[in-house]
């Protein structure tokens, strides 16, 4: 059974996770919290708010996302399991790659490769002219 709410292959996805990573259920520390901010009468109601701490790594990460305990508590061990990873595989972390390859993008082009773009549209642009319908002058 899934204590989660979720599909039974995000559960199973998640404990593979958890896995790779070596946190077990043991290991965790979980506690409840109400809710703050949109949510209504069950926010205010339930402790949806959870708090889940990773005993021998002394992580501790707090979520409070969805108006559904069992949802929260899957976002946190994934959330969890997410900064175990990038602090235990660091500059490998599939963050860490993501954050580069936006750098990346968004750097500046060296003159030598805008030049070699521009000449490429120019020559796109010369094509594309030749394709037009003749005018009446012609």
């Amino acid at each position: 059974m899934n204590p989660f709410g979720v599909s039974e292959a995000k559960a199973q996805a998640l404990r593979k996770r958890l896995n790779r990573v070596g946190i077990r259920e043991e290991d965790l520390e979980e506690s409840f919290i109400r809710s703050g901010g949109p949510g209504g009468q069950n926010v205010n109601k339930v402790a949806t708010c959870v708090c889940l701490r990773h005993r021998a790594s002394g992580l501790e990460v707090k979520v409070q996302r969805e108006r559904s305990q069992a949802m929260n508590r899957f976002l946190a061990r994934r959330l969890l399991a997410e900064k175990l990873e990038t602090q235990i595989l660091g500059r490998l972390s599939a963050e860490r790659q993501r954050i580069a390859k936006i750098r990346r993008q968004k750097r500046r082009r060296s003159r030598r490769a805008k030049e070699k773009l521009l000449a490429a549209k120019r020559l796109h642009s010369r094509k594309k002219q030749l394709r037009a319908k003749p005018g009446i002058d012609e």
